[in-house]
């Protein structure tokens, strides 16, 4: 017989090579995620933060002329805490899987301790939401209770925009995100958070995965984050994965290959898009966003810029259909429903009825023809998996939820 240790590496080893997806349930490294609007800059405020996002998601130079960029405050944020450095100091963190950075210093400085160190690197970052320029440094990077992660690649901003009531942001995009935003070295990646955990061999597969529940509540603790794995209550039902797509741009970031029906109706052909926490709303090309509107019945509502639905519209409302390889997500009529408890954080009519699919500006067939934000993650549980360049996806105990 093999003592413990040796038939432990053996499974530990067999866990690696296997070719078929292994789910490693009750991962340690789980943090809680915080949604917080900030939507005091005025009517509006959501809807074009979103879309100001949309515009930099699309246009991937615009990292790279951030600062002569009018910003605009992010107005929905879903935040971690983070400690940097030895002892270490708790920031609050954007989790954007639409980037790949991570940086402090937007409102709490950034203290250097024994573990600080500078490289020398200028770094420069655009957000459509807002920019950051400053430093780079390496240091300690702590998650969870007591977790560390030595030597990871951190940005120390000097001039911070756009940013209010975070710290920075926590990057879990590709790392392929991060060439660019060194300026003095700019054709050198920089390892992610994901990567130097993987790397060091703190997790055993490079996947992150995010768990959220639908909330009327403001500001509320409504998911988690899970480095290393997946938890098994977080999701009913097998999670299936779908390869990242190979059409550009979705390609440089989490993207996938969808199509979307309304009912029965087909609005959007298959085609390619990304998955991102970083934008709020779901976003679909503009001709399938006028199939929406045509019907459902609903127009943009001038205060909020939202799509607005009377009572009768609202009633007569079928469902969303997300088609993924052989898959298909639904929408329920109530989860396509903005929280209506916060109708007035976005300056609307608290009895009014708006929508969360909105326009994204570009007719499809332009590489990246939709963005499934928050609004698509409360209802799915998503899983980022960079060891096998796919993502998953999950019913909840949440995806048909009536909270709304």
């Amino acid at each position: 017989m093999f003592p413990a240790a040796s038939l432990l590496m053996i499974v530990l080893l067999a866990l690696s090579i296997t070719a078929s997806p292994v789910e490693i349930r009750n991962s340690p490294i789980t943090l809680p995620i915080a949604r917080r609007l900030n939507v005091s800059n005025g009517t509006n405020s959501l809807l074009q933060q979103d879309k100001a996002r949309v515009a930099a998601l699309k246009d991937p130079s615009f990292k790279h002329s951030a600062i002569t960029t009018p910003m605009i405050n992010v107005g929905n944020s879903y935040t971690v805490a983070v400690g940097v450095g030895s002892p270490p100091t708790t920031y609050t963190l954007i989790v954007d899987t639409g980037s790949s950075n991570t940086w402090v210093g937007a409102g709490t400085a950034y203290a250097e301790t024994t573990t600080s160190v500078s490289t020398g690197n200028t770094v420069n970052i655009g957000y459509g939401t807002g920019f950051f320029y400053g430093t780079e440094y390496t240091d300690t990077v702590t998650l969870g209770q007591g977790l560390t992660i030595p030597h990871q690649s951190i940005g120390v901003a000097s001039i911070a925009s756009g940013f209010v009531g975070v710290d920075g942001i926590l990057g879990l995009g590709p790392v392929g995100l991060t060439l660019g935003t060194l300026i003095d070295d700019p054709t050198t990646a920089i390892p992610t958070v994901t990567d130097n955990l993987h790397s060091q061999g703190t997790i055993h597969r490079e996947v992150v995965s995010i768990s959220f529940e639908p909330t009327n509540s403001q500001p509320v603790t409504n998911g988690e984050l899970t480095f290393g794995g997946t938890i098994a209550n977080k999701h009913a039902g097998p999670i299936t994965y779908t390869p990242i797509t190979t059409t550009q741009s979705a390609s440089t970031y989490w993207g996938i290959d969808e199509s979307i029906s309304y009912g029965s109706t087909t609005i959007l052909s298959t085609t390619a898009g990304i998955v991102d926490t970083g934008t709020t709303l779901i976003f679909i090309a503009t001709d399938a966003y006028n199939k929406y509107l045509s019907a459902t019945g609903g127009s943009p509502d001038s205060a909020t810029g939202l799509v607005l639905v009377s009572s009768a519209n609202y009633k007569a409302l079928q469902n969303l259909n997300f088609h993924i390889d052989s898959e298909t997500y639904t929408m329920t009529p109530n989860a396509q429903l903005w929280p209506r408890a916060l109708n007035t954080y976005l300056g609307g009519d608290s009895n009014a009825m708006y929508l969360v699919i909105a326009d994204l500006g570009t007719t499809s067939g332009a590489g990246l023809d939709f963005i499934n934000g928050y609004a698509f993650l409360e209802r799915f549980y998503t899983v980022f998996d960079t060891s096998r360049s796919r993502i998953g996806f999950a019913k909840t105990p949440y995806t048909d939820s009536d909270i709304n």
